[in-house]
């Protein structure tokens, strides 16, 4: 049996809890939040585990997951170290590597992070769709063993990254996802600027964007790219940037920027100068 104790009773707490609570040979034990209404929802969503308000409350337990902002990690490691047998402690952030929990590992823990790339932004429905889903994983061998047999179990894909470059590993991720939505915002404020109806628009929005997933998925972004940009069409490159920034000077600047990229990443297979 795999005792788990919950740090930090958040989305991503209630999703893991959630998860864990179907499994065989897993049990959630006591389940910490800043806020003890937090902690009592979550376990009461889950239906598993018992909420305490503080850490010395908490039982003794084979793997502890992490799952507070990342400004608090650092915090709750150092409290922890103070309070508890050493044992295997995992955090969640995609940002920070397994080294924030120095305190830990100095207390003779084994440490590791592990970020799931998925949007918590309903713990019910991240629950459901969590089948399938990539987690970044690294630090100490046994507690990346710990986390990468429960991630499994969970039905995840855990996979290794490279702890000096979290960073970086996560910039990754905004581009992949939350740049995203935000060019597509530009592209709604846009046609609404030129008249185009909102429902038209939405549909020109869904449609060019999930043909543009489905050709990376399928090409990648090099073969999938198309448009003036990897035509390398100057004038209407020059034109175009001139009427955005007239717009919206940001906008301008962002179109002006990913123009060239998109130019230099259909010539050579990559977004970088220096390849």
């Amino acid at each position: 049996m795999v005792r788990v104790n919950i740090v930090g009773a958040g989305k991503v707490g209630q999703t893991l809890m959630l998860m864990m609570a179907g499994l065989d040979g897993v049990i959630v034990q006591d389940v910490l939040s800043q806020r003890r209404e937090s902690a009592l929802r979550a376990t009461e969503l889950a239906k598993t585990g018992r909420a305490v308000d503080r850490i010395a409350d908490m039982r003794a337990a084979d793997l502890w997951l992490l799952t507070v902002p990342d400004d608090r990690i650092a915090g709750v490691a150092e409290k922890l170290a103070g309070s508890a047998a050493p044992g295997i402690a995992v955090h969640c952030s995609g940002f920070l590597s397994s080294a924030v929990l120095g305190p830990l590992g100095a207390a003779g823990w084994q440490v590791a992070s592990c970020h799931p790339v998925l949007s918590f932004a309903d713990p019910q429905s991240a629950a459901q769709q969590f089948a399938g889903t990539y987690c970044a994983v690294e630090g100490d061998s046994a507690a990346v063993q710990a986390i990468t047999d429960l991630v499994a179990r969970m039905g995840g894909t855990p996979f290794a990254v490279n702890a000096q470059q979290k960073a970086l590993y996560h910039a990754a991720a905004v581009f992949s996802n939350n740049f995203a939505v935000v060019v597509q915002g530009i592209a709604q404020d846009a046609w609404a600027a030129a008249g185009v109806p909102q429902d038209v628009a939405k549909a020109l929005g869904d449609k060019l964007l999930g043909g543009a997933a489905a050709n990376v998925a399928r090409l990648g972004p090099q073969a999938a790219l198309t448009g003036p940009a990897a035509r390398g069409d100057t004038e209407v490159l020059d034109a175009q940037g001139a009427a955005v920034t007239a717009w919206h000077p940001e906008a301008g600047q962002a179109y002006r920027v990913l123009s060239d990229l998109g130019w230099r990443l259909k010539q050579t297979g990559t977004t970088k100068g220096d390849a």
